[in-house]
């Protein structure tokens, strides 16, 4: 049973207005998956069903094999969290520490078990020192990782982020990565994210998505789908410049056996030069 999918789901907003058209997703356990495709794809809209913001106009999803519906949606929300792209749509308490624990408050659990979440969350973002202060008068980074915090303190099974790295700076985006990468391992949680930064997709996803005009217009591993020019060129995406790197050296007879992280490429390449220089 998978954590979380979707079977032939479709929206649309009014007459006429189809966002997503017959979407089939499946996200295991403990994974990560990225969903790409260009702005108006329908990564938003298909977001916004997996904790039931918005229901299906036909198909369904499945939480553990459950039908999400408004029956359901209570629970399910519990456990599938969803940070938006502008951090300002939610965050809203005088104070860091507050925000952060707004999630376990409407949970209903003990103070005791709050700040220890809060803490632990806080600390796992690296935003203690934040704890006291307005969260308008935070940079965007900043309020990025707060917003983060606030879903991480519900312990969820599953985060879901739109845009995480959207008005990071270069360092930003590093340690959203790093702190990414041991949520599934750390916490068996599954992350589920959507980015314009394809850099970020070598690095973290297990599999990928890729949405045009709400339709999925391919799926497959970072291999599969990055070396295949007339999907990129169809989503409008750009292929990551280190996999390019490797694709110009195996197109030119160079014999490199790597991952697709960049650390990996890296040191493929460094082994390779000192093998030709011995």
């Amino acid at each position: 049973m998978h954590i979380l999918e979707t079977r032939d789901l479709s929206h649309s907003y009014g007459e006429g207005i189809h966002a997503l058209c017959g979407v089939n997703f499946i996200a295991p356990r403990a994974s990560t998956i990225a969903v790409l495709g260009p702005n108006g794809a329908g990564k938003s809209t298909l977001f916004k069903h997996f904790n039931g913001l918005l229901f299906p106009t036909s198909g369904e999803v499945l939480y553990r094999g459950e039908a999400v519906s408004r029956a359901t949606v209570r629970e399910v929300r519990k456990q599938v969290g969803i940070v938006f792209q502008n951090p300002d749509d939610q965050i809203f308490s005088p104070t860091v520490r507050e925000d952060v624990a707004f999630g376990p408050v409407n949970l209903g659990l003990d103070a005791e078990t709050i700040e220890h979440r809060v803490s632990g969350a806080l600390d796992l973002l690296g935003i203690e020192h934040l704890a006291d202060r307005p969260p308008h008068h935070l940079s965007g980074g900043e309020k990025k990782r707060v917003a983060i915090a606030g879903v991480i303190a519900m312990e969820p099974q599953v985060l879901v982020l739109d845009e995480p790295s959207s008005g990071l700076d270069p360092q930003g985006v590093d340690t959203l990565t790093a702190f990414l990468r041991t949520l599934p391992r750390r916490f068996g949680m599954t992350i589920i994210f959507s980015t314009h930064h394809v850099d970020l997709v070598p690095e973290l996803a297990d599999y990928i998505y890729v949405l045009d005009r709400g339709a999925v217009i391919g799926k497959g591993t970072v291999e599969e789908l990055f070396l295949r020019n007339d999907l990129l060129q169809r989503a409008r995406l750009r292929e990551p410049p280190m996999m390019r790197l490797v694709r110009i050296l195996r197109e030119n007879g160079v014999d490199i056996t790597t991952g697709y992280a960049q650390e990996e490429i890296e040191d493929a390449i460094v082994n390779l030069l000192r093998e030709r220089t011995c």
